[in-house]
């Protein structure tokens, strides 16, 4: 069986045995919008929950859009076009509208990277900054919630009249699924805010997984954050496997990303009928698999369906390295690694995390159920090793190994696009 996984920008074919492989886990058919274009005028005309954003508009002075950064592939080229001139027909004038890149806690995008999210014109012609989350003062403080997580957000999102997201709706490995509330906290929350909640007691909650929203400790924490802050106006999409936009709502913050919720659960899922020996994934391809931090999205998305004892064999491109300078610290900490091996002793649950602390803990989740051989043509195998993983040169070797482990029963499972699928074992 010969396979194409979600590989960098090319894709990595790779074959399969016939007779041990399972047909391979997919997005379901969803016919792309004949004309995305004017279903997005028609939204912005007639929302869910909300009024005409054009009615919203009017007599506000400022404006602010958040924007996912690079490492989602949201088709902002379709979706900022109309938003912006629906701003400035209704008086807004164009100096007072920011684009504010909602990069969380990743590295900011600018020049090539800023033309290749937005498009050539409005790079141009409008104020895009990006949100900086290590910078404190940057940030207001808008309160602590019940929970005892401090909310500090965007000052420049905070004093913005109007208040728009816009955003990608698909699975999550910690909030259930991304989009609406999430473009906020964490998109343009500060550390202090991330660090708490991200920390142990939200993220080793049984709920905090991918697809699970109700009493998903992760989703309503920063629901709590993004209502604080406010928001005005959502534009969220779905897309399928070719990244042709499936779903388009806009509206109330809450109300129309459910509306994308629902439309993006009935195709994402994928069931096999029980756990599997070995599953073979991605983690989707270019944007998303140019670090290492960004990978442990794919292996967290095939946990469901691996047997206890069980081997992911993951195919990243991991063209940039591992990531941010503190996630890279603490991998090269070898005592403070240990805490995350299987078998560890755990200490007590703290209140906050380490920057980037909290993708450990996922993969701690994944190092407590199975193996992991990584193929990529980004890192040395000895880089690898330190992320705790096993370096292979194809997936063919690392599939032949684990077979040879597991016996003549053992059978494989194949994610093409990694954590834009969602398996799970449907009995």
């Amino acid at each position: 069986m010969q396979i194409t996984l979600d590989y960098g920008r090319t894709g990595l074919q790779v074959t399969l045995p016939d007779d041990r492989t399972i047909a391979p886990l997919s997005i379901r058919e969803a016919a792309p919008l004949a004309n995305p274009e004017a279903a997005l005028e028609s939204a912005l005309r007639k929302p869910i929950g909300t009024p005409p954003l054009a009615e919203l508009a009017r007599g506000k002075k400022s404006a602010c859009i958040l924007i996912c950064d690079i490492t989602r592939p949201v088709p902002n080229k379709l979706i900022l076009p109309p938003l912006l001139r629906t701003l400035e027909a209704s008086g807004i004038p164009r100096d007072r509208i920011m684009i504010l890149n909602a990069t969380g806690l990743h590295r900011p995008n600018k020049g090539a990277e800023m033309i290749e999210m937005v498009g050539e014109e409005i790079a141009a012609n409008y104020r895009i900054e990006n949100h900086h989350g290590k910078e404190k003062h940057e940030h207001t403080y808008l309160g602590t919630t019940p929970n005892g997580v401090p909310a500090w957000i965007d000052t420049r999102y905070v004093e913005a009249d109007l208040k728009i997201t816009t955003g990608l709706i698909e699975p999550h490995l910690m909030a259930g699924y991304s989009g609406g509330r999430k473009v906020i906290c964490p998109g343009i929350a500060a550390l202090e805010t991330v660090s708490v909640w991200h920390g142990p007691r939200f993220l080793e909650h049984p709920k905090a997984d991918c697809g699970i929203v109700e009493g998903n400790p992760v989703h309503e924490e920063n629901t709590r954050i993004a209502q604080m802050a406010g928001c005005d106006f959502i534009v969220n999409v779905v897309i399928d496997g070719k990244r042709r936009v499936t779903w388009l709502g806009a509206g109330h913050m809450i109300e129309a990303w459910r509306h994308g919720v629902e439309f993006c659960q009935n195709i994402v899922k994928a069931g096999v009928r029980e756990p599997l020996d070995v599953v073979v994934t991605s983690c989707a391809g270019y944007p998303l698999d140019t670090t290492w931090y960004q990978a442990v999205k794919g292996l967290t998305g095939a946990l469901p369906i691996v047997k206890k004892g069980g081997t992911i064999v993951l195919a990243a491109s991991l063209s940039e390295g591992i990531g941010s300078p503190e996630f890279q610290g603490l991998l090269k900490t070898s005592d403070y690694m240990r805490r995350f091996l299987p078998g560890a002793v755990r200490a007590p649950q703290a209140a906050t995390c380490e920057m980037d602390e909290w993708q450990l803990v996922m993969m701690a989740k994944v190092l407590d159920r199975c193996k992991v051989k990584v193929v990529s043509d980004g890192l040395s195998p000895e880089i690898l090793r330190s992320c705790m993983v096993e370096p292979v040169s194809s997936v063919e070797v690392a599939v032949a190994a684990s077979l040879a482990e597991y016996g003549p029963s053992a059978r494989i499972a194949v994610i093409p696009k990694g954590p834009y699928v969602l398996p799970y074992v449907a009995g």
